[in-house]
Formats: C-alpha cells, structure tokens, sequence
C-alpha cells in the first residue's frame, strides 16, 4: 500500500500521542514493504521533504503555535487544512498513494484530506482518539456549536473510522457511522523500551512510590490525588511525583503547599526525555491517574508494562477500565476512595491478573498488524 498519513505535527520533532501513533504504526509498516508519507508542518530544519526512519515528511505549512492560552488553536487548524488541501489532491490526482488516513482532532485537516481526495476514488480512513460532544461546552464556553457542529459533521463525513478504544467508538457511534462500521485498534507502547528504561537513580533523582504522569488539565483530576495522598501520608512515609505541565500547574502547587505533607510532593514539570518519563515509572510502586476523561490512557498501559500497580477512575467517560481490566485498580473518582486504594496498593495489594501481562496486548508491533488489516480492509471496500 502506498499510504499518506494527515497530521499537523510529526513525531519527533514535536511530542504528542496522535502523531507518535502515526510514527509507530508507519515505521512498521515502511520496514514491511509499504510506502509510507506523512503530510504535515515543518517542524524540522533542512527541505520541506525529508526521509526519516524510512518514513517520507511532506511539509505542506511552515512550523506555527498550537496552542493560544492553553487550548489547541483553531485558526491553526484551519491554516493548515487550507495549506494541505491542494498539494495533497494533487499527489492524489497523480495517483500517488492509495488511501489516506487522517487524525482526529483537529477536524479541519480530515475535512480538507477529504476534500482533496473528491474526484480520485481514494478512500479516506480516519483515527479518533476522543469524541467530545458536551466537553465542548467547558472547553469553548459560548462557542460550544461551533465545536460540537465541526465535529458532527466530520463524524458523517464518508470514512472508514478507526477508534483507539471501545468508549471512543461507542460516542463516535451516538454521532456519526455506525457502531459495526467503527474498528478498534488501541494506542500503544513500546514494551522492550519501557522495561529497560534506566531507573531515576541512574540520573541521580530518586524514585517515587507513587507517580502521574499526564497534562495537568481539570479532568485530569490531580487536585484529587493530591488531597487522596495527603490522608494517605499520614499513615506512610510514601512520596508522590507529578510529571507534566498545563494550565492548571500553578493551582496545583498552590494546593500541595497548603498540605501536611507538603514535603513529600514534588513537581517534576515536562521532562523531554521520554525515557526519563518510563524511568520514573519503573521506579514507581504506584501510577495514579484518576482521570474522569480518557478517550484511552496510554499512560496506564505503560505504567503498567512498568509493572506499577495502576490506580484509575472507575468514569463512564474513561476508558481506562478498557484499558486495565482486571490488571488494574479502579476507584469511584472521590478522595476516600482513591485514598483508600492508594493505601492498600502501598501495602502490597496487588491486582488480579498480572499488568505486565495485559500491557503486552498493546505492544507496537500487534497494533501496526491491526491497523495494517484495518487499512487493507478500507482499500478493498472502496474498490469493490
């Protein structure tokens, strides 16, 4: 197959688990045989048009600010989609690739990889990661219709949709395609990377008993987690890591500061380095992440490669009980709870099937096969 993967940002140049998917799974697929290009901004030096790890990086859009005041940019969005549609329906035209697949959200990109393939009997297959629906409102205020109407009409745009968990594709279903029609091929981890990443220790840092990792946003709920762990500490001499950053980082350091057990927290802020992240984990006895909204959590399935035990919130609007099974701990969202899991997995309590076990499901190598299948299978619809 001779595949055009749609995205605004490339991994690595910048970090994000939309285009570190796209990476992964295009690798693979190049290493067997597929040709593979990434439409995207040029977030690299050299040409517009690079070969990196057998991947071929077509810049349609100089590099440009994603986020205006911690929320993804929408008139970038729509630069780009702008910028992409031409060239791109040119390679089409030319008969250059054979399908392309574009990642959800932003919305604006499919609606022009879409665009750009009318006329050339190139089916378009799309990845959604999340489906947003009312998150809209909190997320746009009065601005919500505009989102929720963008992504209503991307969801009934002729496709072959990909959902990276089961929730995701029943809230895609509510929207758009039908449930049949939506194929499930999860997020994933790199196995061998996670378990023989050097320990903190090894940089000189400590290890932490009880680690999250993730952007600090309100669904997040780390303010949770915090007031959990302080009643926790008060029976244990436990500490606490938090990795990541976002709008909510200084609340949350005013918070900890006002806890009792102030002294045990620290804030580790963005670590670049991926395998500093997977360090932590290994280091950790606990992963925490009470999130309420999980389209995945790629998180939990690292952790637990990392063989932590996995505290997660038991929330309709997460797919962490997807994720985990019974792999892992899932609490109600609420500080007894929460504290209470934390308490009993510090003890030594641990899940019933083993994590590393169940993370192996998610292991590159097996997602690139799925969606490998799921691609041939689009290509061959169309043509029928």
């Amino acid at each position: 197959m001779r595949i055009a993967f749609v995205s605004n940002v490339v991994h690595p140049f910048v970090k994000g688990g939309a285009q570190k998917r796209i990476h992964e799974i295009g690798t693979r697929l190049a290493a067997d045989g597929h040709e593979v290009t990434v439409y995207g901004r040029q977030f690299w030096d050299g040409p517009d048009e690079i070969t990196h790890e057998g991947l071929t990086l077509r810049a349609v859009a100089p590099a440009a600010d994603l986020y205006t005041d911690d929320r993804r940019s929408i008139t970038e969005a729509i630069d780009f989609a702008a910028r992409l549609a031409r060239p791109l329906h040119q390679r089409l035209a030319a008969n250059d690739h054979d399908l392309v697949v574009a990642s959800v959200f932003p919305y604006f990109p499919v609606l022009a990889s879409k665009l750009a393939a009318l006329g050339t009997n190139t089916p378009l297959v799309t990845t959604w990661h999340e489906v947003w629906r009312d998150y809209w409102e909190s997320y746009l205020g009065g601005a919500a219709p505009f989102g929720k109407a963008i992504e209503y009409v991307t969801a009934r745009l002729p496709q072959q949709p990909i959902a990276v968990s089961g929730i995701t594709a029943d809230r895609l279903a509510e929207i758009g395609p039908s449930r049949e029609s939506i194929d499930v091929v999860p997020n994933g981890i790199d196995i061998e990377r996670i378990q023989s990443a050097p320990l903190p220790e090894a940089h000189g840092y400590a290890s932490y008993d009880i680690l999250f990792a993730g952007r600090l946003i309100e669904d997040k709920n780390v303010a949770l987690l915090l007031d959990a762990f302080d009643a926790v500490a008060d029976r244990t001499d436990a500490t606490l890591g938090i990795i990541g950053d976002g709008p909510e980082a200084e609340r949350l350091q005013q918070q900890a500061q006002r806890l009792d057990h102030a002294d045990r927290i620290d804030f580790l802020g963005f670590l670049d380095e991926y395998d500093h992240v997977l360090g932590y984990m290994r280091g950790a006895r606990v992963f925490a992440s009470p999130s309420t909204r999980e389209g995945f959590g790629i998180t939990c399935a690292e952790a637990m490669a990392a063989d932590c035990t996995v505290i997660a919130a038991d929330h309709p609007e997460s797919a962490a009980s997807e994720v985990l099974g019974d792999a892992g701990m899932l609490v109600q969202p609420e500080r007894a709870a929460l504290a209470t899991a934390l308490g009993e997995a510090l003890a030594g309590e641990r899940p019933i099937s083993n994590p590393q076990e169940r993370a192996a499901e998610y292991d590159w190598e097996s997602v690139a096969i799925r969606a490998e299948t799921t691609y041939e299978k689009a290509l061959q619809q169309h043509t029928d």
